[in-house]
């Protein structure tokens, strides 16, 4: 329980500040929580949620053996239609007696989510279906992931090369390259996950079927000029 409690307030924090550093996210648990850990351990609970900041960092992680590693191809290019760019990644859902993860492909252009599964684990498998899901909607012309070894994987690089789409891939510690899948990670959060406060991965499962389903179809988005993401993205 205490690890829990810690899990999701380092969660509450990164969401609210993914530029902060395991130092000042130690004093943040300090002064928000009352959660007193050493940096260590905060290094740690951020291995756990996968999560850096998103300043540019040294390269402290080797990439997994036989995963070959991909240029980001997105600095500077306009993004001005459906399928042009689809954007992945994966995030951290608190439970009631544990935790599981949420992983979605979100089209860049319209911000509609075209596919999302949730996992007990980070392995590939899980990353892998939501790719087939979105792929049986579309296929889009550039697709862009972290490095993480969910998505550097043959399974998922294959998917992409088999589907001609060119595969492009974040810096190293730099998550605002994948803003907009960062955004979408804070709307699901504040309007959904910390409200709903999900006991199983079942309950989750059910209640982000619905949530999923208001945010592309019902959801109006100031930056879409007030539109649902389903309404641009079928324009």
């Amino acid at each position: 329980p205490e690890e829990l409690k810690r899990l999701r307030a380092l969660d509450e924090l990164y969401t609210k500040y993914p530029f902060y550093g395991s130092r000042r996210f130690k004093y943040a648990l300090e002064d928000d929580y009352h959660i007193f850990i050493c940096r260590e351990q905060v290094q740690r609970l951020m291995r756990i949620l996968g999560i850096q900041a998103i300043y540019p960092q040294h390269q402290t992680t080797i990439p997994t053996l036989g995963h070959k590693i991909y240029p980001y191809l997105l600095k500077n290019l306009a993004i001005i239609r459906p399928n042009q760019v689809w954007g992945t990644d994966i995030t951290y859902v608190p439970l009631e007696q544990g935790f599981c993860y949420l992983t979605a492909i979100l089209d860049w252009f319209s911000r509609y989510a075209l596919a999302w599964e949730l996992s007990a684990t980070m392995e590939t498998e899980f990353c892998t279906r939501a790719l087939k899901s979105a792929l049986a909607k579309a296929t889009s012309e550039i697709h862009n992931s972290d490095q993480g070894s969910q998505f550097t994987s043959l399974e998922y690089t294959g998917l992409l090369e088999e589907n001609n789409i060119q595969i492009s891939m974040d810096g190293r510690g730099r998550c605002l390259d994948n803003i907009f899948t960062e955004r979408l990670w804070r709307t699901v959060k504040y309007e959904d996950i910390y409200l709903k406060q999900y006991r199983t991965m079942e309950e989750a499962y059910e209640g982000l079927q619905k949530y999923f389903s208001f945010y592309n179809q019902k959801r109006r988005h100031q930056a879409l000029g007030y539109q649902t993401p389903e309404e641009i993205y079928q324009s």
